[in-house]
């Protein structure tokens, strides 16, 4: 009976140690062990590939090796301070760490420590993740907020030089009281144009760039292994509001286009159930507090449509929803599929729209008196009736202030007849 226990301990234990062993193997993070002196005593294949180094060539050697030599006297002083009282910590707290290939070059890197104890004595194990990739894209979003400015700072100075024309037109035709009374008054135009442009900007453009700030900052806090998911939420925020910063682009540039007639429908068969969901999943990230999404789907799963115009339509009406109904309350999406023919609604139980704006909700730049300080360009609902009508569809509404508002959808569900060339 003592035998085999001793035989059941020992597969337990060789099991553990394959399964020990399988993980510093195949971790996805470079892993370095350095014993109390700073010496590397072991390193994972990941750890060998972020190098380019081999067992040989490290083994023995101070951890110092790994470092860009410009760091190294400064890091022996820190290293050694750790060594005296090491404990589990991630490294370069509000500071850019980089590490030091076997040809030279560097790159930016995360490392968290963690000490440990055997028979042989005290050890660290380093944990190294090349963030490369995450710092380009910094970078990249980085030069889109400046190719924001630049856009802004150009938007203004034509908004000046038109102003300054007009000025000199005004002193030029002076003399006529009719034609300075027509020039003061497009001078009003233009100078509310500006205004409108500048409000725009400010509400539509400052909550999405608080947004990116605030996950960039939050991802430098999350330096453990075991925080790659919280990274990524923040790395999906930031894609996500970046997106949308681009929609809000996209609604000016979809007016231009609309106008010149350069955009059409073009149906694709589309699974709608699992269109409307992941819209669903990614609209959810714009509630407040406490507000919940309904969404309920009945009849053929399948339908044709133009999927990004049916986005920009839904996505519009959704977070039209959300931003003028309260924390608490909830947002429905209905959708009916059957006999060629889609119905869907959008209801809210905000705000409602005031009786007297129901006739002007569709036009260009309007907004209802009582929108308040809401985030909006007054051009969203406008692009909506002109995306739907494009796919041959309607839309109406009912509205009552302070009860809520429902928007009805209707659109074709049919295969584009094809044209033999």
């Amino acid at each position: 009976m003592f035998d085999t226990d001793i035989l059941i301990h020992t597969q337990v234990m060789t099991r553990h140690i394959e399964m020990l062993d399988a993980l510093f193997k195949h971790a996805t993070e470079g892993i370095v062990v350095v014993d109390k002196q700073a010496n590397i005593v072991m390193l994972n294949p990941k750890a060998k590939e972020l190098f380019g180094y081999t067992d040989r060539e490290l083994i023995g050697r101070k951890v110092e090796t790994l470092i860009p030599q410009r760091f190294n006297r400064n890091h022996v002083g820190y290293r050694d301070e750790y060594l005296e009282a090491p404990r589990a910590r991630g490294m370069g707290h509000m500071m850019d760490l980089f590490a030091r290939r076997k040809d030279g070059s560097e790159f930016p890197v995360e490392v968290s420590l963690s000490p440990f104890k055997t028979s042989d004595g005290e050890f660290v194990v380093s944990f190294v993740i090349d963030i490369t990739e995450r710092k380009k894209q910094e970078s990249r979003i980085i030069e889109a907020n400046l190719e924001i400015q630049k856009l802004n700072a150009e938007l203004e100075e034509r908004v000046q030089q038109r102003t300054e024309e007009l000025a000199a037109a005004i002193k030029r035709i002076e003399q006529s009281q009719e034609e300075v009374v027509r020039a003061l008054t497009k001078e009003r135009e233009l100078n509310n144009m500006k205004s409108q442009f500048v409000t725009i900007a400010s509400h539509e453009f400052r909550t999405p760039l608080a947004t990116i700030l605030s996950s960039a900052s939050l991802i430098g806090r999350y330096a453990r292994t075991e925080d790659e998911e919280k990274r990524q939420k923040h790395v999906q925020r930031i894609k996500s509001t970046v997106t949308n910063l681009t929609e809000i682009l996209n609604d000016f540039l979809s007016i231009g286009k609309l106008e010149e007639g350069r955009i059409h429908a073009i149906p694709v068969l589309t699974d709608l159930n699992e269109f409307c969901k992941n819209l669903i999943e990614e609209i959810k990230g714009l509630c407040k507090e406490g507000q919940q999404m309904n969404f309920t789907y009945e009849g053929e799963a399948h339908a044709w449509l133009d999927k990004q115009l049916l986005r920009n339509v839904l996505f519009n009406l959704l977070s039209n929803a959300i931003k003028y109904s309260e924390m608490g309350k909830s947002i429905f999406l209905r959708i009916k599929n059957w006999g060629g023919l889609i119905r869907i609604e959008v209801q809210d139980q905000g705000i409602g729209i005031p009786e007297k704006d129901q006739g002007h909700i569709f036009d260009r730049f309007f907004r209802a008196h009582n929108a308040g300080n809401a985030q909006g360009t007054g051009l969203g609902l406008n692009i909506v009736q002109n995306y739907i009508e494009l796919m041959g569809g309607t839309v109406r509404f009912q509205s009552e202030v302070n009860t809520g508002t429902t928007f009805f959808v209707e659109l074709p569900n049919r295969e584009p007849i094809k044209i033999d060339s």
